[in-house]
């Protein structure tokens, strides 16, 4: 015999030991515990029961023997006593008074000397004493102790259990050779087959032969061996292709990689060029005004020169307001932080603003512009401001990307559920491409240094999210280049018709009134100018430029209006805000934040602080006449 045959052969008993040990070892530790179990179960169900038996007993003696006690009738008691000669396991019994004397008792034949009566009772319980149990019980009648009962039982436990031992004993070695006649059944069931595959595999190795196959002899995991063993080796006939398939399908991985990368890229391309045109277009108002201070300077006392300076200026920093708006939207479209405060608002009101608002470009240009808007009041769920926002912003781009002396028309009508808002114009129309790209960020229509048109390019990836944060949808058409576009946003009214009118219960004062007004802010060049254009209408003004000097001065000059920054030295401006409410000379002030933080929660905070209006940096001074005013419809009320 060869020694790879030596080598199997001892693998197959290897095996086959295995298997004969797992068997005998699985049913001997499952006996064993089984044994265990059961002596634990019957020792513990012994005691129990003969406990109980014995507190019986006791209970039985206690009530026959309450009245013997009670009348002092010691015969009585002694043949109760001796009724206990049927219970052979009873050994001893006696019945105490309730001073502990020995009144009654109960001897079984040659117990004495094994089992003597003790002096005097102890409380009421048992105890296991060796091969005794040992049990006291009182005898109480109408709430009254009358004696005690006490017995001693024969505890024969460990004879129980020495006679469970050698029943289970003679199971154990039956079901052990058992367990060996079926080990050895299953050593054969498991080796012969396996011995097969060893067999094959040393064929395929030595011969390289992959047409070998093992015969299936059995059904069990052992048979699910034998055809997963063939099936390898059908397996490896077919490798060459299935390696193919492999590079085929990593060739598709590379080139989604690759699709992938370059979405990345043109991204991180997308980004430069924004940054790249948020650079230019924050120079292009800053030029002019620069410009527009040296010709003030140079200009003198020209008063002509100095309007059309100031319009000038006036343009260029609603233009740059424009864009760091447009720079906080796009801070909050990627971080989903861009939210809307929904209430009935009028659909022709909205429409009204925002025309007003694009009214200047439209006019500028010299285009024709045409409305067709739907008589029937039509009441909407949402914002106003935002909702204007949109109309305007399509209006502006239909205006900018139309060539001069062009044609824009807004027309608003119900369809069905809907109503409808679209936007036209005769200008310079968009690709297929520029259609699917549209309400991407950062895309620009005109990417050409000779452009005409500002803006980041982020505009309509607002109006689009605006729109679908009211429920509604907005989509673009043009029929190709120099052909127009038009932009259709469907919105579902309320359910009331009745728009909401301006806020009530505020107060108007006449304009023109001088006022005291208290300025906090440290940024000294913007309070000192405010508090000159304040002074030149008429109003008494107390400058501070940190929060402890607002308090301080405030509780003198007792303002009615306060006009407060928040990020204010020692004392910020939500704290200020809340002194002043709470010191009597200015509890009623009217109080306005003006500051840089314009979000939801910084505006939800002021609130809270004590603030009656939220103003953001750089601030529309109409805002401010209107709060003095205390114009009710003052759109940054809180």
């Amino acid at each position: 015999m060869g020694v790879p045959a030596l080598l199997f052969k001892a693998i197959r008993r290897s095996v086959g030991r295995k298997v004969m040990v797992v068997v005998l070892a699985t049913t001997f530790a499952a006996l064993l515990l089984t044994v265990i179990a059961l002596l634990v179960y019957d020792a513990r169900t012994y005691r129990e029961s003969w406990v109980n038996d014995l507190a019986t007993q006791a209970d039985i003696l206690a009530r026959a023997s309450a009245p013997a006690l009670a009348f002092h009738d010691e015969k009585a008691a002694q043949e109760n006593l001796s009724l206990l000669r049927v219970r052979p396991n009873i050994l001893v019994g006696a019945i105490y008074t309730p001073g502990g004397k020995l009144f009654a008792s109960y001897v079984q034949a040659g117990a004495g000397d094994v089992v003597p009566l003790p002096m005097k009772p102890l409380r009421s319980g048992y105890e296991i004493a060796g091969n005794r149990l040992v049990l006291y019980q009182s005898i109480i009648e109408n709430s009254e102790v009358l004696g005690t009962v006490y017995l001693v039982g024969r505890y024969e436990l460990m004879d129980r259990l020495a006679d469970y031992l050698k029943i289970l004993a003679g199971v154990m070695v039956a079901s052990l050779v058992f367990a060996t006649v079926i080990a050895a059944w299953l050593q054969r069931a498991v080796t012969e087959p396996i011995a097969s595959v060893t067999g094959a595999a040393r064929s395929v190795i030595e011969k390289r032969d992959f047409s070998q196959r093992v015969q299936r002899s059995t059904e069990d995991e052992i048979g699910v061996l034998v055809d997963a063993f063939n099936a390898m080796l059908a397996e490896v006939g077919q490798r060459a292709e299935a390696l193919e398939k492999s590079n085929r399908t990593l060739e598709h991985e590379m080139n989604e990689r690759r699709s992938a990368e370059e979405a990345l890229r043109g991204a991180d391309r997308r980004k430069d060029e924004f940054l790249a045109t948020l650079a230019h277009e924050l120079r292009n108002p800053l030029a002019p005004l620069r410009n527009g201070l040296e010709i003030l300077r140079l200009a003198g006392q020209d008063p002509d020169k100095a309007l059309q300076v100031r319009e000038m200026m006036q343009r260029q920093l609603n233009q740059m307001v424009r864009l760091v708006d447009d720079l906080l939207d796009v801070s909050r479209i990627t971080t989903d932080r861009l939210v809307i405060k929904k209430e009935p608002v009028s659909l022709q009101a909205v429409l009204r603003a925002a025309i007003e608002t694009a009214r200047p470009v439209i006019d500028a240009k010299r285009h024709s512009f045409g409305t067709d808007i739907v008589d029937e009041p039509i009441t909407l769920l949402g914002d106003a401001a935002r909702l204007s926002q949109v109309f305007s912003n399509l209006l502006n781009n239909a205006a900018r990307y139309t060539p001069e002396g062009g044609a824009i028309r807004l027309e608003a009508k119900r369809e069905g559920a809907y109503v409808v808002i679209e936007v036209g114009d005769t200008g310079i129309g968009l690709t297929a491409a520029g259609l699917a790209s549209i309400f991407g960020m950062f895309v620009q229509v005109d990417h050409s240094l000779e452009r005409t048109n500002a803006g980041l390019g982020v505009g309509l990836s607002l109006a689009k999210r605006l729109i679908e944060l009211h429920g509604g949808k907005i989509e673009a058409h043009s029929d190709g280049l120099g052909r127009g576009s038009q932009f259709v946003v469907r919105l579902l009214p309320a359910a009331q018709t009745t728009p909401v009118g301006p806020e009530a219960g505020v107060p108007v004062h006449r304009a023109g009134i001088a006022q005291r007004i208290l300025l906090a802010d440290d940024n000294i060049d913007f309070v000192n100018g405010f508090a000159l254009i304040l002074r030149q209408l008429g109003h008494e003004v107390c400058v501070t430029h940190d929060g402890a000097a607002a308090l301080e001065a405030a509780a003198t000059f007792k303002p009615e209006f306060a006009f407060l920054d928040i990020g204010l030295p020692h004392v910020n401006g939500y704290d200020l805000a809340a002194g002043l409410r709470a010191a009597p000379a200015t509890a009623n002030a009217v109080l306005t934040a003006v500051t840089g933080w314009g979000q939801q929660a910084d505006r939800d905070r002021a609130r809270a602080a004590g603030f009656d209006y939220h103003l953001v940096k750089p601030v529309d001074f109409e805002m401010i006449y209107r709060i003095l005013e205390r114009t009710a419809a003052l759109s940054a009320k809180l």
